[in-house]
């Protein structure tokens, strides 16, 4: 490790939404699943661990040969996927470790550049550092580019220079920047810009590496983004052999993907829906296989084992049925409070986004141990009266009675019970508009969107585009199995019907 502690600069977090579970293979989850005699499916549920982390490197591999599978799965499947820095937690002994010898280093060279004659030892192994990152930048064919660097960058002639008293050390940082900016993205520009008005020699270099490490972080994202479509392919072909290759010594693999479909089967022939097997096979299969995805957002997961298919997008669809939750809670209490009202609110500007507002800050830890139900639809209760009576009064109109609001409140409170009528007719349009979307898919047209639904348009819209991404792929992957399975069970159906 150099004085400038370089390991930081190649060490990176990956980010979805701020944190990102560690995933095992499904082979690895599948595996230990098998060999319990007497599974325990909550504790197959996908815990909480600290971010992963992952080098520019690691990426490459991945495209290459995709040797992480877990981390291919991750880039192709989540489109918000990114590469953050690295930086210790706060108050933690590396932190400090770190804050301790990067000060050391500095103050080093800012003393061996004020002794007279200067000393450059410290600034031309930092030279070398900053080459080798500016090499990394370059595309095969920029040979032009890379004999400047070389050039310019010469450690032997640097030295030589020092040696002799004749180091133009400005004129070198001037070089390093020029070609900073002939490298970094349009969102790097203002970054640039303040280096040249920098002309201490030790902030100067200090700011240099900060932006280095930003461009960096850029490229590592922009790989991502470039991977993607690459890594699609080969991630669908890996995963497809690894698990076949599974299925060979553990025939039992498909066991609980076998219930899953079997009972949605039951579920949909048995009237608990609409859209079973009065269609041709290739589309009773897919409209099967659909509703099947669905019931993976209504999953008892302390109860009911996952498919083995899924298993490594287990925390995806709890992540997604815990939104679907809060989001037809919002709907559910909106409703309610639009039809008490009427007219008298109906198109206030702004009213909808506030009340919104208000129930997803109050309702935000309901997945949680500590989360009070009763306690909490009190309190939003209380604050939308209150949101509506300043509301009403503003726009002159008469206040609700006391009994009215009382009702209103109850009405409110009501809605926090899963059998709640209200409650009940959202849940059933989100799941209607969620299995429209991936019917959808195959003719590229989003579907209506159900009536009580337009406060939650944007958020249900993102949740299906995940939902849609990640049924997509899965089905590439597993395709073959599936089809057996649901043909066994479609055959198995029509027998029953003669």
């Amino acid at each position: 490790m150099s004085q400038h502690n370089k390991p930081d600069q190649c060490r990176y977090k990956i980010d979805k939404d701020g944190t990102e579970n560690t995933v095992e293979t499904s082979e690895e989850m599948i595996r230990k699943r098998i060999g319990r005699n007497t599974p325990s499916p909550h504790r197959l549920t996908p815990q909480s661990s600290p971010p992963r982390f992952v080098s520019v490197e690691e990426l490459m591999e991945t495209a290459k040969g995709v040797t992480n599978m877990a981390l291919a799965h991750e880039i192709v499947l989540n489109s918000a996927f990114q590469v953050k820095p690295y930086e210790p937690g706060e108050g933690s002994l590396e932190k400090q470790v770190k804050e301790i010898m990067h000060k050391a280093f500095w103050d080093c060279l800012e003393s061996q550049l004020n002794d007279d004659p200067p000393s450059y030892s410290h600034a031309i192994t930092l030279v070398g550092e900053i080459k080798e990152t500016l090499l990394t930048f370059l595309l095969p064919g920029q040979s032009r580019l890379r004999g400047q660097i070389e050039e310019a960058l010469d450690l032997s002639l640097i030295q030589q220079e020092a040696e002799n008293r004749a180091l133009d050390i400005n004129k070198v940082a001037k070089f390093i920047i020029d070609m900073m900016g002939t490298f970094c993205a349009p969102c790097r520009d203002e970054d640039i810009k303040q280096l040249r008005e920098i002309t201490d020699i030790v902030p100067l270099f200090k700011s240099i590496f900060a932006v280095l490490d930003k461009m960096k972080i850029d490229m590592a994202n922009f790989a991502v983004s470039s991977l993607r479509p690459h890594l699609l392919q080969q991630s669908v072909e890996y995963e497809r052999k690894k698990f076949q290759d599974f299925l060979e010594k553990q025939p039992n693999a498909l066991d609980f993907t076998q219930k899953w479909l079997q009972d949605t089967a039951d579920y949909v022939t048995g009237g608990g829906t609409e859209g079973g097997a009065t269609c041709t096979p290739n589309s009773a299969q897919l409209a099967l296989h659909n509703h099947a995805y669905l019931r993976l957002l209504k999953w008892d997961h302390d109860a009911e084992s996952f498919p083995e298919t899924l298993l490594m997008d287990q925390g995806r669809f709890q992540e997604m049925q815990q939104e679907l939750e809060q989001l037809a809670l919002v709907a559910s209490v909106l409703l309610i409070v639009y039809n008490s009202a009427g007219e008298a609110i109906s198109g206030l500007p702004g009213l909808m986004e506030r009340l919104k507002k208000t129930i997803k800050i109050l309702i935000a830890e309901m997945h949680t141990l500590s989360f009070k139900a009763d306690e909490t639809f009190a309190a939003v209760a209380e604050k939308l009266c209150v949101e509506l009576r300043g509301c009403l009064s503003q726009h002159g109109f008469s206040p609700f009675s006391s009994d009215r609001e009382n009702a209103l409140k109850g009405q409110i409170v009501a809605a926090k019970s899963e059998d709640n009528p209200i409650r009940k007719v959202i849940d059933s349009r989100i799941q209607m508009y969620l299995l429209g979307f991936l019917e959808s898919r195959a003719h590229r047209s989003a579907p209506a969107l159900p009536g009580g639904l337009t406060p939650i348009s944007k958020e249900l819209e993102e949740i299906a585009v995940k939902l849609g991404r990640l049924v997509t792929f899965n089905k590439l992957v597993y395709s073959p199995f599936y089809h057996k399975i649901l043909q066994d069970i479609l055959k198995q159906g029509e027998s029953l019907d003669v």
